[in-house]
């Protein structure tokens, strides 16, 4: 787990998150304009940033039965290629180094850790640490612990539970019926699945009695994280085309956190996708 506090807090506070998965940084359909528009709003914002898996694609190695060489950067062509992969990334994220503060695992970088025992988040996260960064090697799923302290003495805190995710979505619930099945055994303020490349925002509302017999509503955010590799391009080939998928939205989900309420030190939260066809 992942603990991040906000200390002397008061009116007026807010900060920002930038909230991604399926960057597929290293695959040639990836939109690295807009990710790095992202990246640098990320900065002017002073955000955190949070990837929750599969930043790399790593699937055009020799030994992948679905590589392809049309999808692979000229740059990361080579017998090292997996180090490649890693090396380019870290130059093109070391801008932002001192704002990612998690990166977790999808099912990308599991299958390379499973097939070639090589972990490609921890040695991404080392070279950003070893160089001024803060970077948590977060795994397929995991918990962020969110706590804030308002005016030096109201204590407050979010949790969110990530999980990198499965399945395909479904073309027409988009994976947005895993809400009701999540709830059922997800007790969190926010819920993150990336995976399917979808990018929806749901809040269900809850109530609950609590200490003192009062009946209090709440929210759980579910959200699900869109990517950054558009795989359907023009639509005229390729395995999303051949297999009849649809386009899918491009982009990430910022959350604002803010104080709602100085006098009781009730901690607020906006959420926006900012996705692009």
């Amino acid at each position: 787990m992942l603990d991040i506090e906000f200390t002397d807090m008061s009116a007026g506070w807010e900060q920002y998150a930038m909230l991604s998965s399926d960057r597929h940084h290293d695959n040639i359909a990836c939109r690295r304009e807009l990710e790095r528009k992202h990246l640098d709003q990320a900065l002017e914002r002073d955000a955190l940033i949070f990837d929750f898996g599969d930043l790399f694609c790593a699937m055009q190695g020799k030994w992948d039965p679905r590589a392809s060489m049309d999808s692979i950067r000229p740059e990361d062509v080579g017998e090292d290629y997996l180090d490649r992969i890693v090396d380019h990334a870290y130059e093109d994220y070391k801008p932002y180094t001192d704002r990612f503060v998690l990166i977790g695992r999808g099912n990308h970088e599991s299958n390379i850790r499973k097939r070639h025992g090589i972990d490609l988040i921890s040695n991404l996260v080392h070279k950003f640490n070893s160089n001024g960064g803060r970077c948590f090697n977060g795994e397929y799923g995991g918990w962020v612990r969110f706590r804030f302290v308002v005016n030096g003495t109201k204590r407050r805190s979010l949790i969110m539970k990530y999980h990198h995710g499965a399945g395909g979505g479904g073309p027409v619930t988009r994976g947005v019926i895993q809400t009701n099945r999540q709830s059922v055994y997800t007790e969190a303020d926010i819920v993150i699945n990336g995976h399917t490349h979808d990018s929806w925002v749901v809040p269900i509302s809850r109530e609950r009695l609590n200490r003192r017999a009062i009946i209090e509503r709440s929210l759980i955010w579910f959200i699900r994280t869109p990517g950054y590799m558009d795989g359907y391009g023009d639509g005229a080939r390729g395995f999303e085309v051949e297999t009849w998928k649809p386009p899918k939205p491009i982009g990430c989900i910022w959350v604002k956190f803010y104080i709602k309420d100085i006098g009781s030190g009730l901690i607020g939260m906006k959420v926006e996708q900012d996705v692009h066809g």
